[in-house]
């Protein structure tokens, strides 16, 4: 017999953080616990509003299956119960980390991936004025990859602060849908001409098959776009690169097919997260393997983290240890 426990658990950020959509000062989480005798599998989501998710609407989905999970739901069973969201993420990231307490076997064996090794990060600079924004690059040009998050109005000047104070760092910046039919191109021609690797998500999702009709400046990710592989079809030519976030695809069973079939298509892998804690960051860890980028500093902005947390050299982020995860 397994025992659930669901917790709601909040994580003190480092100052504000930022991006086009508001501000917030704390990551709210939702935490699942599958228990079996000694064994104890966890896994963490962050509901996000964007996809009309609550801390209390994820909750109620995962009660919902408190029968089946108790009586031992297994992880291929639980694909079609449940959407593609924060809510499958948790329980399909317990279910993989409660399979290797029980065996002894550590997930990526059972996954059939390399052994995850120590990876650079992008560090995200919050949204804010081009000056507190260059002070921010400046103080990180250390770093070998800026994430810039961009809010619409303003940015070609935030744009120019950041890239003109990143010293060697390689700038990639996320707009979060706040850029326009009238400002994209415009836009994505001064990002190529300051040298800005990738821009992610300009346009509104479902607002962005412009970006089909012209050849691209500067190679553009898709984020909101982008969920599971029922996403991928309307992606290519529209896209060069997908954000692959497991609060998006619903847990690690679907990132792990639908980074195969992006590849496959032909588009550029970018591993991402929402804002979390470590225990939400180490199984995407198991993604980034072959990834053109990887954004999993979300701890690395946090005041407080779980213990234990992951290991971070400067932006070099380390396995997990199977205490944490996996």
């Amino acid at each position: 017999m397994i025992s659930l426990d669901i917790s709601k658990d909040s994580f003190r950020i480092r100052g504000t953080f930022s991006i086009a959509r508001g501000s917030r000062t704390h990551a709210d989480v939702v935490t699942v616990s599958l228990k079996q005798g000694q064994n104890v599998g966890r896994g963490e989501c962050t509901p996000y509003a964007r996809y009309d998710e609550s801390v209390e609407s994820v909750v109620a989905q995962i009660e919902g299956l408190r029968g089946r999970l108790e009586n031992g739901l297994e992880r291929e069973e639980l694909q079609p119960l449940l959407p593609a969201g924060a809510a499958r993420n948790a329980i399909d990231c317990a279910l993989w980390d409660l399979e290797a307490k029980r065996s002894g076997r550590p997930v990526h064996e059972q996954a059939g991936v390399p052994e995850p090794l120590p990876v650079n990060t992008a560090y995200t600079l919050s949204l804010d004025t081009p000056d507190a924004m260059a002070l921010a690059a400046y103080e990180n040009r250390h770093r070998p990859l800026l994430k810039v998050k961009l809010g619409g109005e303003g940015d070609p000047d935030r744009l120019r602060a950041v890239c003109g104070h990143a010293g060697d760092a390689a700038v990639i910046v996320d707009a979060n849908e706040a850029w326009s039919r009238d400002t994209v191109w415009e836009w994505l021609d001064l990002s190529a001409d300051l040298g800005v690797a990738l821009v992610e998500q300009p346009l509104p999702a479902g607002q962005d098959a412009i970006l089909s009709e012209r050849t691209h400046p500067v190679p553009i990710c898709a984020d909101e776009s982008a969920h599971d592989r029922a996403s991928l079809a309307r992606l290519s030519g529209t896209y060069d690169v997908i954000n692959i976030k497991l609060d998006k695809t619903g847990g690690l069973t679907e990132a792990l097919a639908l980074k195969a079939e992006a590849k496959a298509a032909g588009l550029g892998v970018f591993i991402g997260c929402m804002m979390g804690s470590s225990l939400a960051m180490a199984p995407a860890v198991l993604l980034t393997h072959g990834a053109d980028y990887v954004d999993l500093d979300a701890p690395l902005l946090l005041d407080e983290d779980r213990e234990p947390a992951l290991t971070f050299e400067g932006s070099t982020l380390f396995p997990p240890s199977r205490a944490l995860w996996g």
